[in-house]
């Protein structure tokens, strides 16, 4: 492996990010506040990634697959290390500036703020801004504005890219980043208008747009989208959520070429059906045992369903408060995830969908033994080795939460809270329930424990393989 190409690469990532440091410090100039976090951060982060940059070189060569991993995995702890700098200028030890840098821009928005409206409105505005920088990938918008990555590109691109293969909307990679960011920001556009035209004021209405549309949950707000009790800002966040969580390369193809793509696909087609019979589950249960009126019952389920699934993690409620049938609804959703190519995390309903077919496959199989049935998705084959890599994706996911959850039970924390904050970072989700509820928060999890959930949000964000694989001996030798 060519160390000199990843250190360059990764300070020209540092050098694009530095800049990136001066909206939030308009934001602070704009409310009174310091500019000194901002105006710091900026300058470290530039010159550290001028001198990787201009210390190391690239060449011409095509990069190997393990160039393009180790540069996605480091160029995203890289950037959730800078990017914690204006936290510890707010008062932030550096274990929990850390903690919510990766969670911001691994968009799981899990907080360990305990009093989140005593911070500077800045510091906010980028608490949210690093979720929607990491919605789309920060690898992947790199790879559309450095026109000097070329073709090298694609193994970032791979190695990012949510899902068993990356969609590829033209043969440049780099047009590809294009395209999706260009969509990931029109649509932006489109949720920030709806919510100033709903009432919230431009700051609110920026923040909770960034952390929509990246399927990432932050809130400026300790009540999170219950601070505003709003019906109509309610439903205009559950359905940009509900669009973020499906694939960003058929929003594309909807928009501009094929009006069925959405329809038409397997994967958006079994989304919409967990999602409406997970709703329907959730709203018998809130109505039985908690709210009067069907209609409140239905406004709290379909939200909190859309939020999880999406792994957003947006709250109206606090449904730790919830029974047990309600929040084993919720459980089950965490497992799944948002679809290829969202902005979502965990599995994946692909992953997800791809598996019951072959467990009924099997099924079959085990009665008729002599018959050939091959596995279909969108009409085609599903190939042998694109099964053989989400059976391991998904044997590895859960061998990791189980490693996770039994390191926080061993280091104090109750089973629940152990079970669900390692899904719940390991998903990019957020909030789990118990000590770390939804209108909790995760800062009294002990140091070794903060240290294991900042590695599963490092680790599900990057969909396993790209930061495992360097665990590996073969990853390191020549």
């Amino acid at each position: 492996m060519r160390y000199g190409v990843v250190f360059s690469v990764m300070g020209l990532l540092l050098r694009y990010l530095g800049p990136m440091m001066l909206l939030p410090l308009g934001v602070a100039l704009y409310y009174g506040e310091s500019p000194y976090p901002f105006s710091i951060a900026f300058s470290l982060t530039t010159i550290v990634g001028s001198a990787l940059s201009f210390r190391y070189s690239t060449d011409d060569r095509e990069w190997e697959k393990r160039e393009g991993f180790a540069i996605v995995a480091f160029g995203w702890f890289a950037a959730a290390l800078f990017g914690s700098i204006p936290y510890m200028f707010d008062g932030v030890t550096p274990l929990n500036a850390l903690f919510e840098s990766m969670s911001g821009f691994t968009t799981t928005g899990a907080t360990v703020f305990v009093d989140i409206e005593s911070h500077s409105k800045s510091l906010l505005f980028w608490r949210s801004m690093t979720q929607w920088l990491g919605g789309m990938g920060i690898i992947m918008l790199f790879i559309a504005i450095l026109p000097k990555l070329g073709v090298a590109g694609r193994q970032m691109f791979r190695a990012e890219a949510p899902g068993p293969k990356e969609d590829q909307l033209r043969p440049r990679i780099r047009e590809t980043a294009k395209i999706l960011w260009a969509v990931y920001v029109s649509i932006s556009v489109v949720e920030l208008l709806l919510l100033l035209i709903a009432g919230m004021s431009f700051y609110d209405a920026c923040t909770h747009t960034f952390t929509t549309m990246a399927c990432g949950g932050f809130s400026p707000y300790a009540d999170s989208v219950a601070a505003f009790d709003s019906p109509l800002i309610e439903g205009i966040i559950t359905l940009f959520m509900f669009i973020s969580g499906a694939n960003f390369a058929l929003h594309y193809k909807t928009l501009y070429s094929d009006k069925k793509s959405l329809l038409r696909d397997d994967e958006f087609k079994f989304y919409f059906v967990i999602v409406s019979l997970a709703t329907v589950i959730l709203t018998l249960i809130l109505w039985r045992d908690t709210f009067d009126l069907l209609s409140a019952s239905f406004r709290y389920a379909v939200f909190q369903v859309v939020s999880i699934l999406t792994t957003t993690g947006f709250a109206t409620t606090d449904f730790n408060l919830w029974t047990d049938a309600g929040k084993v609804v919720l459980l089950v959703v965490m497992f799944i995830g948002g679809c290829a190519g969202s902005t979502g995390g965990g599995i994946k309903v692909v992953r997800l969908l791809i598996l019951l077919k072959y467990a009924r496959n099997e099924l079959f199989k085990a009665v008729h033994p002599k018959a050939v049935r091959p596995i279909k998705f969108n009409g085609k084959s599903v190939p042998s080795d694109i099964m053989h890599a989400i059976i391991s994706f998904v044997v590895i996911y859960f061998l990791i939460f189980l490693i996770s959850s039994a390191v926080l039970s061993i280091f104090g924390m109750d089973l629940t809270s152990s079970v669900t904050a390692s899904i719940a970072t390991l998903g990019n989700i957020g909030p789990g329930f118990n000590t770390v509820g939804p209108m909790a928060n995760f800062s009294t999890v002990p140091v070794i424990g903060k240290l294991v959930l900042i590695a599963n949000m490092w680790i599900g964000r990057l969909e396993v393989f790209t930061v495992i694989v360097m665990l590996t001996p073969e990853f390191w030798k020549k």
